[in-house]
């Protein structure tokens, strides 16, 4: 089915409009056109579908029978144009009103309540609305497949690299510390940790598919170790925290998750020789590279600025 033949909405309106009013001037004030635009546009029209749609006289425009037929049909057609662009208006309000976030637990922890306050008061200082916020956090496996499942709106992950199917932006530079609680014996060493006595120990580790797991694994591969299986395997990194401090072994943990613990004196840092554990924190979302405006866009925002 062609639609070459089926005039644009603005003409269509015109076309009701002078029906309704009998006059091409009055209905070129009705849709917002000066009279020459209004009746360039019905000329158009009639050159368009192939019929003449109206009678011009000095007295005024009244349509053919052929000009009839198309008004009503035009007018049903406007009619679910309207509802159609009701209906985007709602998709569109529903859209600013939520947002979807899922985040690695470490970025979740300690760098996605800030963003959001000043999501909010951004929102505030602008007299509208704040965004309703729904937070997954969880690994960062996990928070890839929920973004590529379209389940969330955007993303932030924590690792080596994404895959090719999202979209990303590099965020800022982590890294990640070993750490000890203040009575182990690695606190009292006088030289570095070796890679592979660090490889050669049981860990309090995160589970498979956390982005610092991946990070040490991947970094200990680079130099041709293994690290044997953890001591435990917890699901946050708090609770990795509160492990160690309680004395049940060494952690790999991001420097942001511990900087309260090792100022405070409850946890160490131990030094590692020859293990690079720079990582980089990333924003991922699916679509366009440049997102379409909203809350997601305006958090990505906070999120590249607040470094």
């Amino acid at each position: 089915m062609s639609l070459e033949r089926v005039p644009d909405l603005t003409s269509l309106r015109l076309l009701v409009a002078v029906v309704e009013a009998g006059s091409i001037g009055r209905a070129a004030r009705t849709v917002g056109l000066t009279q020459q635009a209004a009746s360039d546009r019905l000329r158009a029209m009639e050159s368009q579908v192939g019929v003449t749609l109206l009678h011009r006289t000095r007295q005024g425009s009244t349509p053919t029978e052929a000009g009839t037929v198309l008004a009503g049909w035009a007018t049903r057609l406007l009619e679910v144009a309207a509802e159609v662009a009701e209906g985007i208006a709602t998709l569109r309000a529903d859209r600013t009103a939520r947002l979807r976030v899922a985040s690695s637990m470490t970025i979740a922890e300690h760098l996605v309540p800030r963003w959001l306050l000043v999501l909010r008061q951004r929102a505030e200082a602008s007299g509208t609305p704040p965004p309703a916020v729904e937070l997954l956090a969880t690994n960062s496996v996990r928070v890839l497949a929920a973004v590529e499942d379209g389940d969330v709106d955007l993303g932030f992950v924590e690792g080596t690299d994404v895959p090719g199917t999202v979209r990303s932006r590099e965020l800022l530079a982590d890294h990640l510390v070993v750490v000890v609680a203040p009575g182990h014996p690695w606190t009292r060493r006088r030289r570095p940790v070796d890679a592979a006595e660090l490889a050669a120990t049981p860990l309090v580790a995160r589970e498979v598919g956390s982005g610092t797991r991946d990070v040490l694994e991947r970094a200990l591969a680079v130099l041709g170790l293994r690290p044997v299986a953890p001591a435990v395997e917890l699901s946050t990194a708090t609770s990795v925290r509160e492990a160690v401090r309680a004395g049940t072994g060494v952690a790999v943990l991001s420097r942001l998750a511990v900087a309260d613990d090792v100022d405070a004196g409850r946890l160490r840092v131990v030094a590692v020789r020859g293990l690079d554990l720079s990582r980089t924190l990333r924003a991922v979302w699916t679509g366009a590279a440049r997102m379409p405006p909203g809350p997601a866009r305006e958090l990505l925002e906070v999120a590249s600025v607040s470094r």
